[in-house]
């Protein structure tokens, strides 16, 4: 059998089982090829055959005999969409980029080939890339790099660097991830998982595979090829959720790990269960937390540490905050007792929502013969997961390397030492090779996070005066066996300092556990606040806008206010009853969120070989921390950035900050600024001409690097004047100030068929100084397409007799692609933090939190139907306009 890719003649396939995808990326090393939802869905894995886009996962790697094959490396980093993708930031963390490159390289050819250099326009485009899906939501960029490579605009190299640093990487395969980086020998790691949604686990048979470690091969001689095992449960022998993990084998191929899996035999005991939040709060439900130590271990779902709550069976909570609560309340009683027409009560409901990055969860872990672990892992918290995996394995902390060059995307999902990490290392150990544990995208959907669902009550009333005059917010989370919701606590961050009183709880059952995702909390607090305030202004007959300007006390968000005030997208929105089938809304939305920071952020910068190198233990997961580093050292220093070398993800530096909670940046840009001050006057102490501050003239930066060779200098992030509201929390502490946003979005209501579509979207952001605008805009347009998602498509469904996920492929469980998506655009108000190190704050979080309210108020201006459950399937919709 013949196979030729990119020109060359490769070597079969060694199985019939083998689809293209493992050929490519296994037996040819060509790992540009991603592998990420298995079913042709997301077009990460898409190669050319004869010249045509194909799905290689659903290929059978013996259908390429005798065809040419084209992957992303063929192309060789030149083709004129690979520079347009580049210059345009068509990308965040990359792991999508080859897929979306090869098959618009296709389209670009072909199109210009019939029609010579003309814009197709973005509907053409989207048809063009729909089977492809970008988790972080680069759409936007990806829209104007392929209009702009079909215009002839990159058929020649661009004067300017791209805006990204790893965009070349990224654009030709060469960004290698976690599951790229397998050495030669590595074994393939299976994760068992329970069957039952409660059991007692009485035994497990390992059905062939060796438990305990054999003897450790001597040089020369061979690893014992036999299956391994190892039982993830521990002591703790009760599996309270389907998908569980108990126990993990590895063998030397994936064939003969998935057969070692299916041979593992688990004698259960099955416990009654309990799968839906209404049937656990009955008072007569099975507990899934039957004792009080049980319920102190119950994972979290919360990004910062839980407030304590009391239980009652199933359910957690109440944890209650606010001020004059009790006034509050006495005030909604009585307007509800006279039925005063300015009190808002209404409940709201939003699903599960799953992180799904494409990267799925996957580490590949190996033992040194001198007892050192090294981890290359998909993760958001490098130095953290070298921290517990030196804790767990009772390794000093110089015996641990956690490597994560990049990252495919987490959006919180990927914030500790996680169970792939876990089995691998102990497979590992036991195998005497390299094992690779790499969830599937089913696991992925199941058990590794997501946004809990909620259900709210808000109520608040308006005085005379038409000022807000009591709120209060009661919300239930719905995070499986998890705890720790914050949805409500949010609502007290809004709207001046009216009475108030907010209370959380947490409604257990046996499904699968949440874990911290973009804005936790937040998101669901604006969907139900934020169509409260809405329905207020209506009851009051004032301006939507006008009434969240006249009520808020964020001064920040004052200018967003007027800018948003100013638009054509709202001065010239519809006005009054629309009919028709199709009718046209416009939507606003205000949002706040906290400000946080990482206070022990470091940046180490060396000077080697007449360079700058730029070192952390922190990580880029899309956001672009590796090119602010560069930016701010090569600025501070005034050199070119192309003189700076980044290098991160990489647990032996000086610790770098996780990337959670919009934290990175204004952790890790005033450490580099630090950093770079220190490396200045190092080099003024060997070089006189180092003037001591701005530019250094070429010939005197040249002598000084010569002179500093070898120095090493560390910087640290700094206090903010007037010091942060907490204290350093292991690396995390609320800054003073909240960020804000405001989003102005317009939809089209298809009434007949039920379905919305987003065509535009302002979004403004009060977040202080933004280090790298194109980087930020792209993350901000990103959060505008999860928010969407979240709105319209995303919900995790189970078998209510099974626990048993249903949506457990990207067919079932949607995400947004882009034809789905609005036009949007993107204003930073860059003021207001002048007191924060740095003078910016994080901007992933607040750029989501109200997209999904905006989008429920459009739906609500255009129709007048009220949408109170999230997502506004069209099932919904349709029966609200009856």
């Amino acid at each position: 059998m013949n196979v030729r890719v990119n020109g060359v003649s490769s070597p079969a396939p060694d199985s019939p089982d083998t689809t293209a995808a493992e050929h490519i990326r296994d037996r040819l090393g060509l790992t540009g090829t991603k592998i990420a939802c298995g079913t042709g869905v997301c077009g990460a894995c898409t190669v050319l055959v004869e010249g045509a886009p194909t799905a290689s996962c659903l290929l059978p790697a013996d259908r390429l005999e005798d065809r040419e094959v084209t992957t992303v490396e063929g192309l060789g980093g030149d083709h004129p969409v690979q520079r347009a993708f580049a210059a345009h930031d068509g990308m965040q963390c990359g792991y999508c980029t080859p897929g979306f490159v090869v098959e618009a390289s296709a389209f670009v050819d072909s199109w210009r080939a019939e029609h010579g250099d003309v814009r197709p326009g973005r509907d053409r485009v989207a048809d063009a890339l729909a089977g492809h899906l970008c988790r972080c939501g680069a759409y936007e960029g990806i829209f104007a790099a392929v209009d702009a490579a079909c215009a002839g605009e990159f058929d020649t190299e661009p004067e300017q660097a791209p805006p990204r640093a790893d965009a070349l990487a990224k654009v030709t395969g060469r960004a290698r991830f976690s599951a790229d980086l397998a050495p030669e020998g590595t074994w393939e790691g299976v994760i068992v998982r329970s069957a039952h949604a409660h059991a007692r686990v009485r035994a497990v048979d390992p059905g062939g595979a060796r438990s305990a470690a054999a003897r450790r091969p001597g040089p020369g001689q061979p690893v014992d090829p036999n299956p391994v095992f190892t039982d993830l449960l521990g002591e703790e022998r009760t599996v309270r959720y389907v998908g569980q993990p108990i126990a993990a084998v590895a063998a030397p191929t994936a064939a003969l790990a998935r057969a070692a899996a299916r041979a593992v035999r688990v004698d259960y005991e099955p416990l009654p269960s309990v799968l839906g939040v209404e049937e656990a709060r009955a008072q007569d439900a099975p507990r899934v937390y039957p004792t009080r130590a049980e319920r102190q271990a119950a994972p979290s779902n919360a990004e910062g540490p839980g407030l304590p709550g009391r239980w009652d069976g199933n359910t957690r909570g109440p944890t209650t905050v606010g001020w004059r609560g009790a006034t509050a309340v006495r005030r909604l009683r009585t307007a509800a007792e006279r039925r005063d027409p300015r009190l808002v009560a209404q409940e709201y409901t939003t699903a599960v929502q799953v992180h799904s990055p494409l990267e799925p969860h996957v580490c590949v872990a190996s033992w040194d013969r001198d007892g050192s672990l090294t981890l290359r892992a998909s993760t958001q918290a490098v130095s953290k997961v070298a921290q517990k995996a030196a804790e767990r394995w009772k390794l000093s902390p110089e015996r641990v390397h956690v490597l994560s060059e990049y990252v495919g995307g987490g959006f919180g999902a990927k914030a500790g030492l996680s169970v792939d990490m876990v089995a691998a290392t102990e497979l590992s150990r036991l195998a005497h090779a390299p094992v690779r544990v790499s969830f599937d995208r089913a696991e992925e959907l199941t058990d590794a996070g997501h946004r809990p669902g909620t259900r709210t009550r808000v109520a608040l009333l308006a005085d005379d005066s038409g000022d807000l005059a009591a709120l209060t917010v009661d919300s239930h989370g719905d995070g499986g066996v998890s705890v720790g919701s914050t949805t409500a606590v949010f609502g007290l961050l809004m709207y001046g300092r009216s009475p108030r009183r907010a209370r959380d709880f947490d409604v257990v059952t046996h499904r699968p556990p949440g874990a911290p995702m973009r804005a936790p909390g937040g998101a669901p607090m604006s969907w139900a606040v934020e169509q409260a305030v809405d329905t207020m202004a209506h009851r009051l007959g004032e301006d939507p806008l006008s009434l969240r300007r006249r009520w808020d006390g964020n001064h920040r968000r004052r200018a967003l206010y007027e800018r948003a005030a100013a638009l054509e997208l709202w001065r010239e929105r519809p006005r009054g009853a629309r009919t028709g089938r199709f009718r046209r809304g416009v939507g606003v939305a205000a949002s706040n969120w906290l400000y946080l920071m990482g206070p022990s952020a470091k940046v180490e910068l060396s000077v080697r070989d007449g360079a700058v190198v730029v070192r952390s233990a922190t990580q880029d997961i899309g956001t672009g921390i590796r090119t602010v580093l560069g930016e701010v050292v090569a600025e501070r220093l005034g050199m070119s950035a192309a003189d700076v070398r980044v290098e991160i993800g990489d647990s032996s530096s000086v610790h770098g900050t996780g990337s959670f909670g919009s934290r990175t940046t204004t952790s890790m840009g005033p450490a580099a600024a630090d950093a770079a001050d220190r490396l200045r006057a190092e080099l003024r102490e060997r070089e006189p001409g180092v003037p001591a501050s701005g530019p250094i003239p070429e010939h005197a930066l040249k002598d000084a690097l010569a002179a500093a060779e070898g120095v090493r200098v560390v910087g640290e992030r700094g206090r903010d004047r007037r010091g942060a509201l907490t204290p350093n929390m292991d690396d995390l502490a609320v800054g003073r100030g909240m960020t804000g946003a405001v989003h102005v979005m317009e939809v089209e209501v298809d009434t007949l068929l039920g379905r919305v579509r987003p065509t535009r979207c302002w979004a403004g952001l009060a977040v202080g100084r933004v280090y790298a605008e194109r980087l930020a805009r792209n993350q901000a347009e990103g959060a505008v397409v999860q928010g969407v998602g979240y709105a319209l498509f995303e919900e995790r469904r189970h078998d209510p007799a099974t626990g048993v996920v249903l949506t457990d492929n990207l067919e079932d469980y949607r995400l947004p692609g882009m034809g789905d998506v609005p036009e949007t655009e993107v204003h930073f108000h860059q003021e207001g933090f002048e007191h924060a190190a740095g003078a910016g704050v994080g901007l992933g979080e607040i750029s989501l939190v109200g997209v999904a309210a905006s989008v429920a108020n459009a739906v609500h201006d255009a129709t007048g139907w009220r949408p109170l459950d999230l997502p506004i399937r069209p099932d919904r919709l349709l029966e609200g306009l009856r």
